[in-house]
């Protein structure tokens, strides 16, 4: 179907979108590829359909395809504005609302047409008397499309299909999800059966008592990275995990327990990368530098095995970086210290972890290692640091918003 050139463009559209959201992508990536190539070359086909030029856009941005958000233009009546005759068309406006999520930098189009479909979709919500089309609005405003995790889109996509639990008109496609999705999630309860033996064996959580014992969450993170039930993925995914659980440890070491004399000689020590270093460490913290010590050299000797390249440079480098911008911010905590935000991020991009997670990735899922990459790894590039400050000042709104929470329920309560 994806290569029937005489299917109508929206059928192919709708049925490319179908088999992504239902997590079948991977299984389909050169097909769907090739169908959003012809598509580029006939997006007049679409005109005056709403809903099948916001797809269409979506779908191929999504692929890294370049689509002019002039295709928009048609909708705008002559003062400027996106015709108020749009609204009746809910599925155009719903698909309208998350191809704005595309947009590059100095897309106004696309920012306007952001606003136009949220405030009519809100009223939508509201007014609306059907309560499916209600509940489904809610679910769209509640967090775009851009923004899900795939797998857990693909089970509310699943699970929301009319067909979905009609075994005589089920299409191809939803049942073959179903299948793919339950044996995904079965390679996923097996890695994590993996972990939970890895952390028990580790001993970590028995020793450092005030340290956050989230290892589903880490998993979470893993399976959100390296979503495929592939062989390769499943030890990206554990990697992960455990790369996440070591990021939590040493940020409440930092944050929560390890006094100013210690936290400078065991940076001292994560800097020098030296085994022989830690005799005058305190029990937790030597305990904490073999243990991640030991992970990496087993993740860069992973790599070296798969990919005959020694990646365990860069990763040092990626750890001592990160527990370097810690120590940064408990001196500023410790001596009542406000940093500029200048200071602030620029510390900050680092401390949260971003580039440690990227660096690891990189080795993990690339094909092809390149002296330029590794350049860029070593030199902070922007595709390190431009993400880690969206992660920095994501991370902590979201925690501010909580401490606020808070101080208002100790000022009413005391």
């Amino acid at each position: 179907m994806l290569g029937d050139q005489e299917l109508e463009p929206v059928m192919v559209l709708q049925l490319i979108d179908d088999i992504q959201r239902s997590g079948l992508g991977h299984h389909f990536a050169k097909e769907i590829e090739s169908a959003l190539s012809r598509m580029l070359c006939n997006l007049d086909a679409l005109k005056s359909d709403l809903h099948a030029t916001s797809l269409g856009f979506r779908l191929l941005r999504q692929m890294g395809f370049l689509v002019s958000q002039d295709v928009f233009k048609q909708f705008k009546d002559g003062n400027g504005n996106f015709r108020p005759s749009l609204c009746n068309d809910i599925k155009g406006m719903i698909s309208l609302y998350e191809a704005s999520y595309l947009a590059y930098e100095g897309e106004h189009l696309l920012g306007e047409a952001k606003d136009f479909t949220l405030e009519h979709l809100i009223k939508l919500r509201l007014d609306n008397e059907d309560k499916l089309i209600s509940e489904y609005v809610h679910y769209i405003l509640e967090l775009p499309l851009r923004y899900r995790l795939p797998r857990l889109e693909a089970r509310h996509y699943i699970e929301t299909h009319p067909n979905w639990e009609d075994t005589k008109n089920i299409p191809a496609w939803l049942e073959l999800a179903k299948i793919d999705f339950n044996m995904t999630q079965l390679t996923y309860q097996e890695d994590l059966h993996e972990m939970s033996r890895w952390w028990k064996d580790l001993g970590l959580s028995d020793n450092l008592s005030f340290a956050r014992d989230r290892l589903i969450e880490c998993f979470y993170w893993g399976i959100g990275t390296y979503p495929s039930s592939k062989l390769e993925h499943s030890f990206c995914r554990k990697s992960s995990t455990k790369l996440c659980k070591f990021v939590t440890i040493l940020d409440d070491i930092y944050d929560v327990y390890g006094h100013m004399h210690e936290l400078e000689h065991f940076t001292n020590v994560v800097e020098r990368w030296d085994i022989n270093a830690i005799d005058d460490l305190p029990d937790y913290m030597r305990l904490t530098f073999l243990a991640l010590y030991n992970y990496v050299n087993e993740t860069g000797y992973e790599i070296l095995k798969q990919k005959g390249h020694n990646c365990i440079p860069s990763l040092k480098k990626a750890w001592k970086d990160m527990c370097k911008a810690f120590l940064v911010e408990v001196k500023w905590c410790h001596n009542s210290q406000i940093p500029t935000f200048e200071d602030y991020i620029n510390n900050g991009w680092v401390s949260v972890s971003g580039s440690v997670i990227l660096t690891h990735a990189y080795f993990m899922v690339s094909l092809d290692i390149t002296p330029e990459a590794l350049d860029c790894l070593n030199n902070n590039h922007d595709i390190l640091r431009l993400p880690s400050i969206v992660f920095r000042l994501s991370n902590d709104l979201a925690t501010f918003e909580v401490y606020m929470h808070y101080k208002a329920l100790f000022v009413t309560y005391g």
